[in-house]
Parts: C-alpha cells; structure tokens; sequence
C-alpha cells in the first residue's frame, strides 16, 4: 500500500479539532486512508456510508448513536448525502466538550467542496478543520525515477488507475470512472444534466486544458446559454474535478489577462477524455505540453499549506509566469514549466519577474538534475520544487 502523505496531517489534526474533514472526489482514496488512520489511532472506531441505506438506517436517531459510541472515533462517508447532519454533530460536540472530550471525534469524508462546506460553515465553525486529499503524488511513490513520474503523468493520481497493470487497463478504468460520474454521480449535486453535454463539455476542456476560460465560447458550441455553461464548469469545480486558477491581480500598472485558466486536475483523466492510452500516444498529441504544465502545477499545488495563495501572470504585453506562489511575508515564487529536457525560457517569463517582485525563481522540467541558468534562475525537477515548497511552508 502506498503512504499518503496526508495521513501524518490528519491524524495531527484529530489531536487537535473535535472533527476533521477531508475533501476529494470519488477514488481519490479517502476511505482507505481513513481506514488506515482508524487502524493506527483508534482500532475500535466506527465507520458509516452514507450512500449504504442499511448505514442511513443506523443514524434515524443520530444522537442516540453517537452516545452509543461515545469516545469512539466515528468516520462518516459521503457526508454530503445526508447535509441535516451537520446540525446534530455541532450539538453532539458541543456537549462532549462540556464533558472534557474535546478532540478527535468524527472524520468526515466528502466528494463535493463548496455545498459541504456551505452546510459546515455555519453550524460547525471553529469546530472541524479541511484537508483536501488529492491524486497520487510524485513524492508518494518511493524513489520514483523519471519513468514512473511519467507513468503517474499519463495515468493519473487515482490509485486504482496508476497501480492498473496495463496502461489499457488503466484506461479501461478511468473511462469507466467517467461515466460513473457523469450518469450517477453528478444528478446527485443538482438538476437533471445530460450526460452527453456534460462529457462533451468534459472533453473540450481536456482539449483545451490550461486555456483561458471562455465561457460564452463554450456554451455556444454545445449550445447553452453562457450562464449555463458556467453553472456546468461551477459543478465540475465543486466536485474537485477540474481547476480554475485566477490570474495574479496586484497593483503593477500593467494590463493583465482578467479570465481564469482552466484545468481538469487529473491528467489522467485529460488523456481519457482524449483516447490516449499510451505515453506514445501523449507525447505525439498537440495537448502535450498543456497537459504536463496542469500535471506540475496541480501537483504543486497540493504541497502548500492551507492559506497560500497561487495564480499564472499573464500582460496583454506578453509578460507570463505559469504559476505564482505567495508564502510568507514578501515571498514570490515565479515558477515555469517546460515539457524539455534542455529547457529554455522566454523573456516574457523575465518581465513578469520582475513586474511582480519575484524573490525566487524556478523551471520546473522533467530531469533529475538541479542546476541554475539565467537571470536568478534555477532548473529542478519536481520532486525538488515540491520539497522546496513544503520548507517555505514549514518556515
């Protein structure tokens, strides 16, 4: 079994926060690394799905069961199927600390972001912290040569898909995961979306993975209004399927690009989407370098602390940083992402540098070697780049 890296933050916070609640969609992993973290903390804890009505049926009287199974940790998953919850667990921790249990409690597990922590904010604020669990990781997979971290490129983070045992299998897997979701599980988040619109709308975003969202563009090719096609990019988002990165918006005097980039998060679900089943087939494809920017920059991403803030910079002039980190006071990170091996930079990527005050400068490449080049600049591979930004975090 591979370690997930979050299971040292989630059982830190459990000693810390009466429930704690991790966010990812559907086969990311949650319920076996919450398994995992029961067996290691608390071997007699008590796990529920919500979607099992035999497990509905044991919360008809929640408080009651909550009593039964007082000083046990409860994990509940799928807690988005059952919203009314939330209001009973405030209740339940809001006695059990009057009574000195104060921690450690409930482990919630949810497939959607924003409507669970709409239903969350206000009924268990200062009483739940989020993590968000995401795909497989470069770092998660031991002494991962270039080999395997272009394996994890072309299949994705989903467990199920990267540890297939053909890239045909893996495939297989994630087509069928498409289709779970598009005809089961999104009807579940709002009204009624044809399958074959939301696929279609699905695709072209895998097309154009790290473009710059257009909405009126997109509705008016699968024939939707312009707000109905942002409604439909809104659930995606929500499900933690795709990706919106904001353009950076401090003050340079300067006329920066206004729209979103765009993303869907799992890079093996963009060479789904585009039938390409094997390496071969991702490097010979136009979406090549797209989809390794989105590869680096969603992996990135999940090695920052909760607070940091990320965005691209993009001028209408051409100044352009793929992706822009802020940590700490004063600290910019202009990073660059380059699908080479003899990796070269463009002025553009210069001037934003310098129009944004980056105090740290990288080219993030699919080599081993760390080495620096012009202008501040060092090349690393990602690995080190993640590693680099878990100690600015730390610090």
């Amino acid at each position: 079994m591979i370690y997930r890296a979050a299971q040292a933050d989630i059982t830190q916070l459990l000693t810390e926060f009466p429930a704690v609640g991790v966010l990812g969609p559907r086969q990311v992993g949650k319920t076996t690394l919450a398994e995992t973290i029961a067996a290691a903390t608390s071997p007699d804890a008590r796990y529920l799905d919500l979607e099992s009505p035999a497990d509905q049926a044991k919360l008809r009287e929640p408080e009651a069961y909550f009593d039964l199974h007082k000083g046990k940790l409860i994990i509940l998953d799928e807690i988005q199927r059952v919203p009314d919850l939330f209001s009973t667990l405030r209740g339940v921790i809001d006695r059990r600390r009057r009574e000195g249990q104060r921690t450690g409690q409930f482990l919630i597990l949810g497939s959607a972001s924003l409507d669970l922590l709409r239903q969350s904010s206000e009924s268990l604020a200062g009483r739940i912290a989020y993590t968000e669990l995401t795909g497989l990781t470069a770092t998660e997979i031991p002494a991962i040569p270039p080999s395997v971290q272009d394996s994890l490129w072309l299949r994705g983070g989903f467990p199920n898909s990267f540890l297939a045992p053909t890239d045909a299998a893996s495939l297989r897997w994630r087509l069928n995961f498409i289709s779970t979701y598009l005809e089961r599980d999104v009807p579940q988040f709002g009204p009624r979306i044809p399958a074959v619109i939301l696929r279609r709308l699905w695709t072209m975003l895998a097309h154009s993975q790290g473009g710059q969202l257009n909405t009126a563009q997109l509705g008016a090719s699968l024939g939707l209004s312009a707000p109905t096609a942002k409604r439909y990019i809104e659930l995606l988002e929500d499900l933690l399927l795709i990706r919106s990165l904001r353009p950076w918006s401090g003050n340079v005097g300067k006329r920066l690009v206004k729209s979103p980039k765009v993303y869907v998060r799992d890079s093996g679900l963009v060479h789904a989407l585009l039938n390409l089943t094997t390496l071969d087939d991702v490097l010979g494809h136009p979406v090549v370098g797209a989809s390794w920017e989105a590869f680096v920059i969603e992996t990135l991403l999940s090695c920052l602390p909760v607070g940091t803030t990320a965005w691209f910079y993009r001028t209408a002039a051409g100044a352009e940083i793929d992706l822009v980190i802020e940590q700490g006071v004063g600290q910019k990170y202009a990073i660059e992402i380059k699908r080479s091996l003899v990796p070269a930079l463009s002025k553009g990527f210069f001037f934003g540098c310098d129009d944004i005050g980056a105090t740290h400068r990288y080219l993030v490449y699919p080599g081993t070697d760390c080495y620096p080049i012009a202008n501040s600049v060092t090349v690393v591979s990602l690995t080190d780049m993640m590693t680099k930004l878990r100690l600015a975090g730390r610090g």
